[in-house]
């Protein structure tokens, strides 16, 4: 009787911690430079948060080793739901290509909800004498490693949509990993690099000023966002299929009952029709699946990048 008075009483804990919850500023760390797409959706979700609750959301910029950083910081926090971390699909991949990384994906995360995925942007400098994939592989053929492209850092997605792109398209280039979405398209404007596999956040103002040229998008289906620029897929790589993410995760051991608050109040923000709105202009599709759903889909995703790793032989740079 006793076992389960305290059983009941910790159940009792948390329900009261989930009412109460927040009862003070929540930090989310987001593991890259500010100004990037997870920036963007985190201070998206978390402004409306901040009006709900009445409590501020504070990010908290920890950029470094492609989120291996932030990542190690969240490991540490206490599991109490004031301290949360943007888990992009880099912490997904990275476990495949660091040496070593401080977390264990199904240990140390408390997965809450995917915020949004979306598609990557193909993008090259205007003095690139290719107009389209097809041309841009001809001209990589014909010039093996001349080609140099840029990414946002090692182990990212745009890292390894490059990969993929060099496997499938049976071509070599030569990576180039920057801090950061900012430096690298700084210098793919600059011409120091000729192409950059990139989010619509960081991509579209270069490209809408003419300074660089998008070719095609990652995922098979072309983005609403650009609806005149074909896919990677339907431009020659029927078999090219590829998008970034990025979700919120806890420390290890949070309350279920915060988490499923967490996770519920931001599946009702991402069907706000301003909210969405936002995310359209990013070229995001908003999901807010619940944490179970997004427990196996970080497994899942763990599995298909260690793939690519394998099969493109990438390293990181």
């Amino acid at each position: 009787m006793r076992r389960l008075a305290v059983v009941l009483a910790g159940f009792a804990a948390f329900a009261v911690q989930a009412q109460t919850y927040p009862a003070k500023p929540v930090r989310v760390i987001i593991g890259f430079p500010p100004g990037g797409a997870g920036e963007i959706l985190v201070r998206t979700v978390g402004q409306k948060l901040t009006e709900r609750w009445g409590q501020p959301v504070l990010v908290d910029n920890r950029p470094g080793a492609s989120g291996n950083i932030a990542a190690g910081e969240l490991v540490r926090a206490a599991p109490d739901g004031y301290t949360l971390l943007y888990m992009p699909a880099a912490l997904a991949v990275n476990p495949s290509l660091f040496p070593k990384v401080p977390y264990d994906l199904e240990r140390d995360f408390t997965p809450v909800t995917l915020f949004a995925s979306f598609p990557l942007l193909l993008v090259v400098h205007p003095g690139v004498p290719a107009r389209d994939v097809g041309e841009l592989i001809a001209l990589a053929r014909a010039k093996p490693g001349a080609l140099n492209f840029a990414s946002i850092g090692n182990a990212s997605p745009p890292h390894l949509a490059g990969e993929l792109f060099k496997l499938m398209a049976k071509i070599d280039m030569t990576h180039v990993p920057y801090k950061g979405a900012g430096p690298a398209q700084t210098d793919l404007v600059a011409g120091q690099v000729q192409l950059m596999f990139d989010t619509a956040v960081s991509a579209m103002p270069n490209v809408k000023a003419g300074r660089t040229r998008a070719l095609a998008v990652t995922t098979k289906r072309r983005s609403p966002l650009l609806p005149d620029v074909p896919s990677i897929a339907e431009s020659g790589l029927p078999e090219y299929d590829l998008d970034g993410w990025g979700g919120l995760v806890g420390p290890a051991g949070m309350p279920p009952e915060v988490v499923g608050r967490l996770q519920s109040e931001i599946a009702v923000i991402l069907g706000l029709a301003d909210v969405r709105e936002r995310l359209a202009s990013l070229g995001a599709d908003p999901s807010g699946m619940p944490p179970a759903d997004f427990r196996r889909f970080i497994a899942a995703e763990a599995v298909k990048w260690r793939r690519i790793v394998v099969e493109s032989g990438a390293k990181i740079d």
